[in-house]
């Protein structure tokens, strides 16, 4: 690499011995229970984007590919949507055993793939734990409407069914994690499915896969690994393909909203957002500024919830500025392996490199200040400097654009109305958060905020009981909570004549 940093950060990197890979699922796509090899023979290069060099090959789906998985899958939800939420709640409840038993080797695994410093790992592997114990959990409690006579002469019951085969397609910021927010549900709710990982890290599903086998009945979980212009393409296209569920950018999101629209399937959208954090002047400026350097820079940026646009009042904006460039400055950026303060990892990919350093060079060229960070660092890997840039007019590209890197942006406002407005001029709704001691302010300014999540004096904190998803160009459908089951779900009327 030709760029370096700016001398305030390093990368903090693990010594020759401590780099040891580890066992990775073996090459393969994982239909009915096995590994099988792919139609075409081709294999994807799959790198660790901290030392940019290949660790794995997985083969590169095809059509044939996701034919084959999605007739398994059909074939084995037959039976298993014919099972009790019992059932379900005791299959979904071993999958998070199996998965509580291999934490260890599932972080190291994302970590190799991803570059992750070991705390992010760690903590996503707990979360999608708690998903699957919350779904088995939620599998046995319905949401639909009592039984009843509701027209006279007449008792009707709603029933919810599984949609059957629901095709998946997850992203590359949280392979795991985000696999578990899909497959949690939709088994707990009796479906099948075929999963597409982004071919950028495909290593944990497919190790999650291997140590699910035997456990899990054949069919139920299948992963084909390849490109979103054929593997997802195909799924979104499938006729037997009942459902698609994708998290993932907006370009992608709308790719496969207008394929599946050919087949009249039902789409479940998790997409990007551009969340704003707004400051008023009674905030606890100090608790604020260390909850956008968490929320912020959390997965090196790379969360489509990171507090990534602030907004502060303008008579506390100065004081603020600075207590966040004091936090922002202390973050430790480095490889897996680096020591446990490592909190910053790399981008995930050269491409997406060069595109938020692309980001840094648009924003020097409007003639924006950066107050701390703002360059790559010197390879191997894939780093860019924890950065925050300041005194940001209204309507900048930053402002608006999503980068998914470590770029915090911060401008000011003078009125409640005017903080609203400029929140909302976005086409995102996925998450926002607001910082006040004022109780009106707290009850009052979500209720305005067009997004899916607002927090109030926090940011980017979670809770499988709660549900995530957004509004506009951010999607629909949601993950997490009993809603997500819901959205797996299919409700039939059934009507009974009291005099037939």
């Amino acid at each position: 690499m030709t760029t370096t940093g700016t001398g305030t950060f390093t990368v903090l990197r693990p010594d020759a011995e401590a780099t040891e890979r580890p066992a990775f699922a073996p090459a393969g796509h994982y239909v009915g229970g096995r590994f099988v090899p792919g139609s075409s023979g081709a294999l994807t290069d799959v790198r660790n984007p901290a030392l940019d060099t290949v660790i794995a090959g997985v083969p590169s789906g095809t059509v044939e590919d996701v034919d084959a998985a999605v007739a398994v899958a059909r074939q084995a939800q037959r039976a298993w949507g014919q099972t009790t939420p019992r059932t379900r709640a005791e299959v979904v409840n071993r999958i998070a055993d199996i998965i509580e038993a291999n934490q260890e080797i599932l972080a190291a695994v994302e970590s190799a793939n991803t570059g992750k410093p070991l705390a992010t790992v760690e903590d996503d592997v707990r979360n999608a734990i708690d998903t699957f114990r919350f779904s088995a959990g939620a599998a046995r409690t319905g949401t639909t409407m009592a039984a009843g006579d509701y027209a006279e002469g007449h008792t009707s019951v709603i029933l919810r069914e599984p949609v059957g085969v629901v095709g998946v397609i997850t992203p590359w910021n949280y392979p795991l994690l985000m696999a578990a927010w899909k497959i949690a549900p939709i088994l707990a709710a009796g479906n099948a499915l075929v999963l597409k990982p982004s071919e950028e890290t495909p290593l944990s599903v497919l190790k999650l896969a291997e140590l699910l086998t035997g456990e899990v009945p054949d069919g139920l979980v299948n992963v084909v690994t390849g490109r979103g212009s054929v593997v997802g393409q195909r799924l979104a296209d499938h006729p037997d393909v009942a459902l698609i569920a994708i998290t993932g950018s907006v370009g992608s999101g709308q790719a496969v909203a207008a394929t599946a629209a050919r087949t009249v399937k039902r789409v479940h959208l998790e997409l990007g957002g551009k969340a704003p954090v707004i400051v008023f002047p009674d905030a606890d400026l100090a608790a604020a500024a260390a909850g956008v350097r968490a929320a912020g820079f959390w997965n090196a940026g790379q969360d489509c919830g990171a507090a990534c646009r602030v907004l502060v009042h303008e008579s506390v904006a100065e004081k603020f500025t600075a207590l966040l460039v004091e936090e922002v400055s202390t973050i430790v950026v480095g490889a897996p392996g680096g020591g446990a303060d490592v909190e910053l990892g790399p981008m995930i990919s050269q491409r997406h490199f060069e595109k938020v350093k692309a980001a840094l060079d648009a924003i020097k060229a409007d003639g924006l200040r950066i107050a701390v960070g703002g360059a790559a660092i010197d390879g191997p890997g894939f780093f860019v400097e924890p950065t925050v840039v300041v005194d940001v007019p209204e309507g900048a590209a930053i402002t608006r654009d999503e980068v998914f890197g470590p770029i915090v942006s911060v401008e000011t406002f003078r009125t409640a109305e005017e903080a609203i407005s400029r929140a909302n001029d976005t086409p995102y709704g996925l998450s926002a958060s607001v910082w006040t001691r004022d109780s009106d302010l707290a009850i009052s300014l979500p209720r305005r905020l067009d997004f899916g999540t607002v927090w109030v004096n926090a940011h980017l904190v979670f809770g499988a009981e709660l549900p995530w998803g957004g509004f506009k160009g951010s999607g629909y459908g949601r993950d997490l909570s009993s809603y997500s089951i819901d959205d797996f779900t299919r409700t039939k009327h059934v009507m009974l004549n009291h005099h037939s």
